[in-house]
């Protein structure tokens, strides 16, 4: 017979290694009142960069690109509904993460309980504190309405990187929640036509 803990385990492993990406809501001036079918990026169209990777910044010019086109925007240059800026802070930052000085440990079919005798005696020496880098990046970016000059609202996704390798996934998974927010937001809008 299959274990259900030791399914458990490794998916426990796989959350713990996730970091959530978290997006609020700001700045809305005003409601959205129409449907808006057209759009243009203020930092493609100036050269202005969001992020301090220019690589990164393209990738995200791209994928926000790509993202709002899927949904239905054209992308115009002249007489856009919809402008739309990003930029971002990139926030290096540490943890200090303090080792369980009582472990797990299976005694037959219940977990140890560390408020009971511990067979194993004090091991505070061998405790280290671990000092974690990582750095805390928003994304946010703006969705204006250049007819009224206001912003419909500004969207802000927060995440961890724990590596430079991980850090433009992680940051496109980010925008990738903020334009589906958007959508959702202009969506749930009853004052569209």
């Amino acid at each position: 017979m299959f274990n259900i803990r030791l399914l458990l385990i490794p998916c426990m492993l796989f959350l713990a290694g996730c970091s959530s990406i978290d997006v609020f809501k700001e700045n809305a001036e005003l409601a959205p009142r129409k449907k808006y079918e057209t759009f243009v990026i203020v930092n493609k169209e100036v050269g202005m960069r969001g992020f301090s990777s220019e690589f990164i910044d393209q990738n995200v010019q791209i994928h926000l690109e790509e993202n709002l086109k899927d949904f239905g925007l054209v992308y115009e240059q002249n007489r856009p509904d919809l402008v739309i800026r990003y930029t971002s802070n990139e926030d290096p930052r540490t943890k200090e993460i303090m080792p369980n000085p009582y472990p797990m440990r299976f005694w037959g079919n219940r977990i140890y309980d560390p408020w009971m005798f511990n067979p194993y005696g004090p091991q505070w020496q061998d405790w280290q504190v671990r000092v974690d880098n990582y750095e805390l990046v928003q994304v946010i970016v703006d969705f204006i309405d250049p007819t009224e000059d206001k912003f419909l609202m500004t969207l802000t996704g927060v995440t961890e990187v724990q590596s430079k390798s991980s850090k433009e996934k992680k940051i496109l998974k980010t925008v990738d929640k903020i334009v589906d927010r958007f959508v959702s937001e202009i969506s749930a809008n009853p004052n569209q036509n």
